[in-house]
């Protein structure tokens, strides 16, 4: 086995907001950090550039090797064509995607989303003030799905942007061409900017395909700005490095007209991190795939036995867990009872907007031994209210 897991103490010497933010004796399940060891052509990387003490400043983009492994990467698993298109590399997608808030359209125009989100689109929303619009997802018996009625109603206002995050965090939906299709011909016929965070393209489970939005047509892509990165498959979130394509030249003049400098100093490791990541690290990605997929049937088996009125529907992508805790009485913060009681952290479903309230997102990219300790925490804390 190429995947290395670490331990408790292991992960307790860290240097990370995860396993350092809580008190010892809490377990950790909450931030989107993987409780693996990197890839071993990514740790030699890091180690030669410490040897060579190469802590310079980095090479200035473009990166035309990153470039070319990024063509070949979504050509081969997706049939996407990237070649020539227009490419930036930022900090992180959160940052890309306030950029392109900020550019590509005006102040108070609003920014369509289906919540309950990843938190930081909120925040990018309010911060940019292009404010959110609210278009929820539909919480049905196996998962959870786009209303489109809704979503023709709130598109018809002041709105510039449709926001998406395929596959989707928290849920973990991986959505399908018909979706996709549907969302485009909305943004069609609303002249939408399509922002679309595809961080989690490579954690998708057997059964299930990402389909990238700017594959659709033409049409679709000349008003897609796609966001992609390594850091969540390839645990790699620390070294700071995403990439921008832009389905248009104008959408990529328009997102550059933002000063540079703004945008902080790139990382001396993160671009070529990612490239390493993508070009040299397959049978990695694919031991962490099947890993997950193990643990994710893990969370349902404890779920189902253990934990009953929570409600967990397994994620078509993505290392969490969207535990429905409503019908346990806890309140609009589960989060809370399962800190204080079981000395779990979950994330807050609060943080992922008003529909979050009653649930909580449990990470379980760690070790079987760790997670299986915190499944029994839960589980011992419900049964002993």
């Amino acid at each position: 086995m190429t995947i290395e897991l670490l331990s408790v103490e292991r992960l307790r010497a860290r240097r990370n907001n995860k396993w350092r933010y809580y008190p010892e004796d809490v377990l950790p399940a909450w931030v989107a950090d993987m409780d693996f060891a990197a890839a071993p052509p990514i740790r030699a990387f890091m180690r030669e550039m410490a040897d060579s003490s190469d802590f310079c400043y980095p090479l200035k983009p473009p990166y035309p090797q990153l470039e070319r492994v990024l063509v070949e990467r979504m050509r081969g698993r997706y049939g996407w064509c990237v070649d020539g298109a227009p490419v930036e590399v930022v900090n992180d997608v959160v940052q890309g995607i306030c950029i392109a808030l900020e550019t590509l359209g005006k102040r108070g125009q609003g920014t369509v989303v289906q919540p309950p989100i990843y938190g930081p689109f909120l925040e990018a929303t309010r911060d940019t003030q292009r404010p959110a619009v609210f278009n929820p997802l539909i919480v049905t018996e196996q998962s959870y799905a786009i209303d489109f009625d809704q979503l023709q109603s709130v598109a018809a206002k002041d709105v510039r942007f449709l926001l998406l995050c395929n596959p989707h965090n928290p849920s973990g939906r991986v959505f399908t061409r018909a979706e996709l299709e549907r969302l485009a011909q909305t943004a069609l016929r609303h002249d939408l900017v399509i922002l679309c965070d595809e961080i989690h393209a490579d954690l998708v489970y057997p059964g299930k395909e990402h389909i990238p939005m700017a594959t659709l047509d033409p049409e679709v892509a000349a008003r897609t700005v796609t966001l992609v990165s390594a850091s969540k498959a390839f645990n790699t979130a620390g070294l700071r490095s995403a990439l921008v394509v832009f389905g248009s030249e104008s959408l990529h003049r328009s997102f550059s007209a933002f000063p540079r400098r703004l945008r902080g100093g790139l990382n001396a490791f993160g671009a070529e991190a990612m490239r390493i990541a993508w070009a040299d690290c397959g049978e990695w990605l694919q031991e962490v795939l099947t890993y997950l997929q193990s643990n994710r049937d893990l969370v349902a088996q404890a779920v189902r036995q253990q934990m009953p009125g929570i409600s967990y529907r397994k994620p078509e992508a993505t290392y969490f867990a969207w535990l429905d805790c409503r019908d346990l009485g806890l309140g609009e913060e589960p989060y809370d009872f399962f800190l204080r009681q079981a000395r779990v952290a979950l994330e807050p479903g609060l943080n992922f907007g008003p529909q979050g309230a009653g649930f909580a997102r449990l990470n379980f990219a760690t070790s079987k031994a760790i997670l299986s300790q915190i499944l029994e925490r839960m589980s011992d804390a419900l049964s002993s209210r």
